[in-house]
Formats: C-alpha cells, sequence, structure tokens
C-alpha cells in the first residue's frame, strides 16, 4: 500500500484528478479566505472527498461538465478529511448548507448561486452529475474565450 500526503493510502491520484483539469488547491484556511472572501465573477468550489461511491463519480462528472462550452472563471478544491481546516473554513462561506463531502459549491460575486451536496451525487452516474453541472454553467456562466 501506498502513501502520500502523508495521510493514509495513497490519495494523490484524487486530487490529481481535479487539478490536472486546472482545478486549483486550497490546503489552509488562509488560501480559502483568499480566494473566497471578496471573490468576483463565477467560481465552482469542488469538495473533494475519499468516498468511492459517491466522490467516483463527482470528480469525473466535474470533468465531463468542464467540457461544456460555459464554465465558470475561476476553479478550486479542498478536500474532505485531509484538509480539515481549509474545508471547515470554506463550509463557512455556505454554512447554511450541511456539510456534505463530495459536493459542489457555485458562487457569483461572492454569493452561492448552487449547491449540489452528497445526496444529489451518490448513486448518480458521471453524467447526471455533470447535467447538474451544466445546468448551472449555463445558467451563470459566459461562453469560453477561444483559443
Amino acid at each position: 500500500m501506498q502513501f502520500g500526503y502523508g495521510i493514509g493510502p495513497d490519495t494523490s491520484w484524487m486530487r490529481t484528478e481535479l487539478t490536472d483539469l486546472g482545478v486549483n488547491e486550497l490546503t489552509s484556511p488562509e488560501e480559502v479566505d483568499q480566494v473566497l472572501k471578496d471573490q468576483k465573477g463565477t467560481m465552482l468550489l469542488v469538495i473533494n472527498s475519499v468516498c468511492g461511491c459517491a466522490a467516483g463519480n463527482a470528480r469525473p462528472g466535474a470533468k465531463i461538465a468542464l467540457e461544456h462550452s460555459k464554465t465558470p472563471d475561476q476553479l478550486y478544491t479542498v478536500f474532505a478529511g485531509q484538509d480539515k481546516e481549509a474545508t471547515a473554513k470554506a463550509r463557512e462561506y455556505f454554512s447554511e448548507f450541511p456539510p456534505s463531502s463530495p459536493s459542489f459549491a457555485f458562487f457569483k460575486d461572492g454569493e452561492v448561486k448552487a449547491m449540489i451536496p452528497r445526496h444529489r451525487i451518490e448513486g448518480r452516474t458521471a453524467q447526471q452529475v455533470a447535467e447538474d453541472l451544466i445546468m448551472i454553467f449555463d445558467e451563470f456562466c459566459g461562453e469560453k474565450a477561444a483559443t
């Protein structure tokens, strides 16, 4: 068994599955505050998790959704159960929702506009999770810039 990040079995692939998509990790409360305190534009925050049943569809669902023509300006993640202080700080920004991981919080100009909790992920396919995210992106995000 391999170990990574100094905690239990190697979960580094669960992190890189998101960071390879351009999702930036927030690993400390200070980083969370720096990003969320005066957030402008659109932002997706992925609350990552090691839970195989739900997280196993959350990360692939995010990947599918991020291939859509409309995506958030900013992409961040905290890892519940591993970066505990960062996750707790992030949850302060959407405290009206019960803690849930994995989950997705969507912000526009610092205001939570949508939340996809674990119960909307667990037992669903990655495509179904992506469809929920795409519905949010279509409502609040502009078209990607041509490259």
